[in-house]
């Protein structure tokens, strides 16, 4: 026995295809354009992303023309993303199964700026049309709900067809992307997306774009390898004659080599690193001299509690994104950010609206609603304290005396941390 599936249930659980769908869609979209009742739920992302970019004020019937980027700069971003590494692998892997589908491949930069486009001749002519071309704009705040753009604030592949996208000139459209990460630090470097009329709809699409994301995430990590064997290779000499404390790493921190000391696998750095005298805060005051592919780090014997003026410390805790959450800690000698899990997010989040400090059964009670979980919370602010033990002090658990704190809040209370269930966050949240 057969049960047939409503409308409403299709549009929910998976991408729109049969005409029904679609006007499901249609109708769902223009009723929360106008703000009436929806007749049947979008895809969670998608509704989601419509919400967005409602309170962006992008205009559903507005032109998709963009302000394109000048070739040099479209070149210097090119050189400067880890991207262009791979661009033979994805043209090896993708590009002739989108022209045999009658798509287009597309490369964006993390700001959503298309960087490289190839594919099928026809699709790329009508791709012009639309301003899917070099150097023009695919956030969400600049062309609404689009695969790309939507990728790139969710951090995860993204299918949008027909008329979920926002700006009615795309609904001719289908377009699947994934996010690409770099490997040695994590952070989202661009989008790759496979884009075509809206009649050449596959659901395999978001598979094989994610498939290639991972693909060229691999060969990055490889090449990164190949580059720390290099560095080690020209640090291992100079370790052997310096006595002391020293590490050879990488411009991203990872370790090539160690002398006189236990090893880590990777050296949290400075954002701006410069050679000379360096205060980190997990190694104290160090001399810092660049190699060629990374960087030498000596441990001075200065006395460990931190810079004389340079106790001055700032901490901004950016909030503002509901992924990419960031802590940066400024003094007068060094810069440096660290990204964090929205678990460490919501203790320092904590701590910054308690200056005074709070208990280890305090902050359970602040994250879980629950005082017991004391366990958990020692855990896991001994793992903040790995990067942050210069702003952070205990007994209680607080921001150290002289730290300045700045929490940067996202432009709406409710995307203050969107996922979290702690009880401190949610009391934030319906505070407004």
């Amino acid at each position: 026995m057969s049960v047939e599936t409503s409308p409403a249930v299709v549009a929910r659980s998976a991408v729109p295809q049969s005409v029904e769908a679609l006007r499901v869609i249609h109708r769902a979209r223009e009723a929360r354009l106008s703000g009436g009742r929806t007749p049947a739920a979008p895809r969670a992302e998608i509704g989601a992303s419509w919400d967005r970019v409602l309170r962006s004020g992008v205009d559903p019937d507005q032109s998709t023309d963009s302000v394109l980027l000048e070739m040099d700069e479209i070149e210097r971003r090119r050189r400067a993303s880890a991207l262009g590494e791979v661009m033979p692998l994805l043209n090896e892997s993708l590009v002739s199964l989108a022209d045999a589908a009658q798509q287009i491949v597309v490369v964006t930069d993390v700001e959503g700026r298309v960087l490289w486009r190839q594919g099928n001749t026809g699709v790329l002519r009508r791709a012009d049309d639309i301003c899917l071309a070099e150097g023009a704009a695919w956030a969400e705040a600049s062309m609404g709900t689009n695969a790309i753009g939507t990728a790139l604030v969710s951090r995860t592949p993204v299918q949008v067809h027909s008329s979920e996208h926002f700006v009615r000139s795309l609904h001719s459209w289908t377009c699947a992307a994934s996010p690409v990460r770099d490997p040695r630090d994590n952070r989202l470097i661009g989008v790759v997306d496979l884009s075509g009329a809206a009649s050449t709809f596959h659901p395999a699409s978001l598979a094989l774009v994610g498939s290639v994301a991972r693909l060229a995430e691999s060969e990055i990590r490889n090449r990164h390898l190949q580059a720390i064997d290099r560095l080690r290779s020209v640090a291992a000499p100079l370790l052997c004659r310096l006595g002391g404390r020293a590490l050879a790493v990488d411009t991203h921190g990872w370790l090539a080599g160690v002398t006189g000391m236990p090893p880590v696998d990777r050296l949290p750095l400075p954002k701006s690193l410069q050679p000379g005298r360096v205060w980190l805060p997990s190694l104290g005051m160090c001399r810092v001299e660049p190699l060629s592919g990374g960087w030498l780090v000596q441990v001075t014997d200065e006395p460990s509690d931190g810079p004389t003026d340079e106790s001055r410390r700032r901490v901004v805790l950016d909030l503002s994104r509901p992924r990419g959450l960031t802590v940066n800690v400024a003094s007068a000698v060094s810069t440096w950010t660290q990204r964090l899990s929205p678990r460490h997010a919501e203790l320092l989040y904590a701590l910054a609206l308690h200056r005074e400090g709070r208990t280890a059964s305090e902050l359970a009670q602040d994250i879980f609603g629950d005082a017991t979980r004391t366990v958990t919370v020692r855990a896991e602010i001994s793992r903040i304290r790995r990067h942050l033990a210069e702003v952070l002090a205990h007994r209680p658990y607080r921001f150290g005396e002289g730290v300045e704190v700045e929490v940067i809040h996202p432009e709406h209370p409710a995307d203050l941390l969107p996922r979290s269930t702690a009880p401190v966050v949610v009391r934030a949240r319906r505070a407004g």
